[in-house]
């Protein structure tokens, strides 16, 4: 009788690994003209400190325009929100990336240049599918459970051209994930960072125009 062989724990994850490392080097952040400097009042800051070089922001009334290399989130330290409140923004992608990468808003951001950064993401990517995640330090933890399609979200046209109104409710103990006014999710508020600063968050080689980002109580 021939044996089966079973891969090992160990063997699957060198083979994730070898995986990641390939969809890496198959899709390396692309090199940006024009890149490295932000607008008075802006900051910025890139996953695992990638080149800024490669991050190009600009306003562009209404909102401000990103074309990427690494991924990265966007603020100005005096949009904050805290207690119950709501925040909102339009997003038009212009281009499809090679794979699938997200876009949108972040909220309880801390510490956001140091290394204990914290906030929560909730983005969505040109395929029809959100995403809400935390940053802890240099980690991430799942807070939706990963990707997940939801017919509210407006994929990308043959053009790869997409766009989505994102919002974020925080009320009676519960944060509710909103896009195109239709609630996708909501967990505990205990479950989010909730309190501190707003922003963008805008996954890498996309090429996206951000709405302003209007805070209501």
């Amino acid at each position: 009788m021939s044996a089966v062989l079973r891969p090992t724990a160990t063997l699957s994850v060198l083979l994730l690994c070898a995986v990641a490392g390939a969809r890496a080097q198959a899709d390396p952040d692309r090199a940006v003209a024009g890149g490295g400097a932000m607008p008075a009042g802006w900051n910025a800051r890139t996953d695992g400190n990638a080149p800024f070089t490669n991050v190009k922001f600009e306003i562009m009334n209404p909102g401000q325009h990103v074309t990427l290399g690494p991924a990265a989130i966007f603020w100005r330290d005096a949009d904050t929100a805290s207690g119950s409140y709501a925040v909102e923004a339009t997003f038009w992608q212009f281009a499809a990336p090679r794979h699938r990468e997200g876009f949108g808003l972040f909220i309880g951001g801390s510490n956001l240049t140091g290394a204990s950064q914290r906030y929560t993401y909730f983005i969505v990517a040109g395929t029809g599918e959100f995403l809400v995640k935390r940053r802890i330090g240099d980690s991430t933890a799942a807070v939706s459970g990963g990707w997940s399609a939801n017919a509210a979200v407006a994929k990308q046209d043959s053009a790869g051209k997409a766009k989505n109104t994102l919002t974020i409710r925080v009320a009676n103990g519960k944060a509710s994930f909103l896009v195109n006014g239709t609630e996708v999710y909501t967990t505990d508020a205990a479950n989010v960072d909730v309190s501190g600063v707003v922003g963008y968050r805008v996954n890498h080689n996309l090429n996206v125009h951000l709405g302003p980002i209007a805070t209501t109580k």
